[in-house]
């Protein structure tokens, strides 16, 4: 803290100098800053050093309060203000029209802007913000009928993962006496969405397609899924509106704490160390400021290795328990992040990857990660009509930008911040995966391959051109 305290006097110094003196004295100053700040970081010239970021408030927005806390943004020369957004729709669009500079994003939402769903705009991701971090909750009266489907141990509790197959009878009890079968997920091009529905269809439970007169994505669904944000669905939830659920932490754990659900499966379960959220900006913010991106960059991977130190997240959990970041209970937030995951009330299991924000290569925006959000939004409908494989590649690579990424982690190697041995060796595509809960192999370097792989949803010509 007093590190951060004196990095902080430093720079309002500096500020201050910059704002009356001339550009002699202003280029002077911030140097001088620089070496008071840090002899290791190398500060770039920044275009932009004030900055307004938004977020959710979701445990995977770490890497944002973690890099202001510790002091990761004075580092590289930038003051920024990290302010909680109300929900998607509203950092969308705040982000597009300029009013935030950047913002912790849903994965699939610069990709659906720059794809043609929802409201179009240039946005890139220089930075992959955590691997994992999303669960499915049922309410209390859905599980109990569950259960009796889910196979037993030996010491009598569920055997995971547990598939949507033990949901599929109590889906259709409720059809036979003519209720709906509702659940909820943030947004329609959240990693949520698309896991829920990946978790149902893989049971043979139809999660409904979208057209252009169905754009809640409903045609033929055998669960009606609707929006809700992240920390309004345990309230959703208790109040009867929707039977469960797919969000992001803490609000599964919020629901086991309160005694209103149960959480069943983990994304980690659905697809093994699956993209989460993103860092996103402009396009057109990056072209005109370049040093200002990779400097926030190096920051976000400086917080990423940060929170995936053993003996800090314990300090994060306290960090983002402030009520300017996720403002919920420590003990809440520890639940999932430190290493374990509770299911049904006292069924607390070990979960070391639950949550990752560094390892495994967590914060390089990889091709083949974006280009699995093209293939969901094709098989759902949301992309109506056939692409050619090579637009795919073509769509994603002007959206991801692990070129900045390596520019950034480049300089921290420089710095001594990280290892060299951390900076993959990649042409941006991971290899093929079947690490998902119905075992189907995916490859990004054939998505219509992938698209036709299964039995529910759209299905492409291989052959066009």
């Amino acid at each position: 803290m007093k590190s951060i305290l004196k990095k902080s006097f430093f720079l309002s110094v500096a500020l201050l100098m910059v704002a009356c003196g001339g550009k002699e004295a202003k280029k002077e100053t911030a140097q001088a800053a620089t070496e008071a700040v840090t002899s290791k970081t190398k500060q770039l010239d920044i275009e932009k050093p004030q900055l307004t970021f938004g977020f959710i408030k979701l445990t995977d927005m770490a890497p944002l309060a973690i890099a202001k806390e510790k002091g990761f943004f004075e580092d590289e020369g930038l003051f920024v203000s990290v302010e909680a957004q109300s929900n998607w729709k509203n950092v969308l669009d705040r982000v597009i029209d300029g009013q935030l500079d950047g913002s912790h994003m849903l994965a699939g939402q610069p990709i659906a802007a720059g794809a043609g769903f929802g409201r179009q705009a240039q946005l890139v991701t220089p930075f992959s913000m955590d691997l994992n971090g999303n669960g499915i909750t049922v309410s209390n009266d859905v599980w109990s009928k569950m259960k009796p489907n889910v196979p037993k141990g030996e010491d009598g509790k569920p055997i995971h993962p547990i598939k949507a197959d033990a949901l599929k009878p109590v889906i259709t009890d409720y059809k036979n006496s003519g209720k709906p079968f509702k659940m909820g997920m943030v947004f329609p091009v959240s990693t949520h969405n698309y896991e829920i529905r990946y978790w149902l269809a893989a049971a043979g439970i139809h999660p409904g397609m979208y057209t252009a007169d169905n754009v809640q994505g409903q045609i033929d669904a055998e669960v009606l899924l609707s929006v809700t944000p992240p920390p309004q669905m345990p309230a959703t939830l208790e109040s009867g509106t929707i039977y469960g659920y797919c969000v992001g932490e803490p609000w599964n754990q919020q629901a086991v704490f309160k005694g209103i659900g149960v959480p069943v499966t983990t994304n980690y379960d659905i697809w093994k160390n699956n993209p989460e959220k993103v860092f996103v900006m402009t396009k057109k913010f990056v072209d005109d400021n370049p040093n200002t991106a990779i400097a926030v960059t190096k920051a976000l991977i400086r917080a990423g290795k940060w929170l995936d130190e053993p003996t800090n997240r314990a300090e994060a959990v306290k960090i983002l328990s402030m009520s300017q970041y996720v403002g919920a209970p420590e003990e809440v937030l520890a639940n999932s992040m430190t290493g374990t995951f509770e299911f049904e009330k006292g069924d607390k299991r070990e979960m070391p990857d639950f949550n990752v924000f560094y390892k495994y290569n967590a914060t390089y925006p990889f091709y083949s990660d974006g280009i699995w959000f093209l293939t969901q939004m094709r098989r759902w409908g949301q992309i109506p009509e056939t692409k050619t494989a090579a637009w795919y590649g073509e769509t994603i690579k002007d959206i991801y930008r692990p070129d900045i990424w390596k520019k950034a982690a480049d300089l921290l190697v420089a710095e001594g911040q990280i290892p060299a041995t951390d900076i993959p060796a990649t042409d941006g595509y991971k290899p093929a995966t079947a690490d998902f809960i119905d075992g189907t192999t995916y490859d990004a370097k054939d998505p219509i391959g992938y698209i036709n792989s299964f039995s529910i949803g759209n299905k492409d010509d291989k052959d066009i051109q």
